[in-house]
């Protein structure tokens, strides 16, 4: 495998995930937390990738395996899902 396109991966699936806790530990709103979920899933992505395409790196991939699931749901929990009328959030 080419050691450019493992590097791009591995670096940009932690650059991804940092940039998602930002996003939601800044506590933005629905939309923002829903858009760093996406991020988050961009990253799971990448380091999976990662993860079984380098030697001695598949607990890794497994791990981000676990992620993207629970990424998933956080996705469709702030963006998908839809709010009962009285719960919507006025900060969107």
């Amino acid at each position: 495998m080419n050691q450019t396109l493992l590097d791009a991966l591995q670096y940009y699936g932690a650059a991804a995930a940092t940039l998602a806790a930002l996003l939601v530990s800044l506590n933005l709103g629905e939309r923002w937390t829903g858009g760093a979920f996406v991020i988050f899933v961009t990253s799971s992505l990448a380091l999976i990738a990662w993860g079984f395409l380098q030697p001695d790196s598949e607990g890794i991939g497994w791990q981000n395996v676990a992620l993207l699931g629970i990424n998933l749901v956080g996705v469709y929990s702030h963006l998908i899902r839809k709010k009962p009328a009285g719960k919507q959030a006025s900060d969107d």
